[in-house]
C-alpha cells in the first residue's frame, strides 16, 4: 500500500547483502552516476543519448526525496570489497503517463554500471530491495517496466517472478509492463 501521507521514513534504511550495501543517496554520488549516465551500455534502453549533467542530479535527488515523501525510494549501491558506488535499486511512485496505467503499485526498478553486469550484483540487490518491500509494504503487487531489448533485466525480473502484462510505449520509447503478484515469497 502507498502511504497517503507524508512517512515518518526520511531516509533509506541500509541494506547489506553478502557484496553489496544499499544505502540513501549521498550529494558525493553525483559525480559517479554522472559518469556512469554517460556510458553508452547504461543509457541505451533509456533513450539514444545521455542524460544532461542537470537531469543526473534531478535523478538523484528524487531518488533521495521520494523516502521523505513516500517512505519508499531507490538505494544507491555501493560495492561492499571497493566501497565504489555501482547504480541504484529501488520503489519509486512517479504517477507515469502509460496505458494501461501502473495504478498505485509500487514499481520496483534497478540500473547499475556497465562494468559490474552478468555478476549476479542486480539479482542480490532486487532480492534485498522485494524482502524489505514485503516487510514495508506487505504481500502487494508490485510492478516493473523494462525495454523489450533488455534481456538480462527481463531475466533478472523473471527470476523474481515477474511476468509480462502489457507492452506500450513511454516517451516514444517501447517498454513491457511486468508485474509480481502480491502472495510470492
Amino acid at each position: 500500500m502507498l502511504p497517503e501521507t507524508t512517512s515518518q521514513l526520511l531516509t533509506a534504511p541500509v541494506l547489506e547483502t553478502s557484496r553489496l550495501r544499499l544505502r540513501g543517496f549521498r550529494a558525493d554520488d553525483f559525480e559517479a552516476w554522472f559518469a556512469m549516465s554517460r556510458l553508452p551500455a547504461y543509457h541505451r534502453y533509456f533513450g539514444p543519448e545521455p542524460m544532461p549533467r542537470e537531469e543526473v542530479w534531478k535523478l538523484l535527488l528524487r531518488s533521495a526525496g521520494h523516502w521523505v515523501i513516500m517512505g519508499f525510494g531507490f538505494w544507491a549501491v555501493e560495492e561492499k570489497a571497493s566501497g565504489r558506488f555501482v547504480g541504484g535499486i529501488g520503489f519509486l511512485s512517479l504517477h507515469r503517463d502509460l496505458e494501461p496505467p501502473l495504478g498505485n503499485a509500487p514499481e520496483i526498478g534497478w540500473v547499475l554500471d556497465p562494468a559490474i553486469h552478468g555478476l549476479g550484483y542486480a539479482t542480490e540487490g532486487v532480492a534485498a530491495v522485494l524482502a524489505w518491500g514485503r516487510q514495508h509494504f506487505g504481500p502487494v503487487r508490485t510492478v516493473c517496466i523494462i525495454h523489450p531489448d533488455n534481456v538480462p533485466s527481463l531475466r533478472v525480473a523473471a527470476k523474481f517472478g515477474y511476468h509480462e502484462y502489457a507492452r506500450t510505449t513511454y516517451h516514444g520509447a517501447p517498454i513491457v509492463l511486468l508485474e509480481r503478484p502480491g502472495e510470492q515469497g
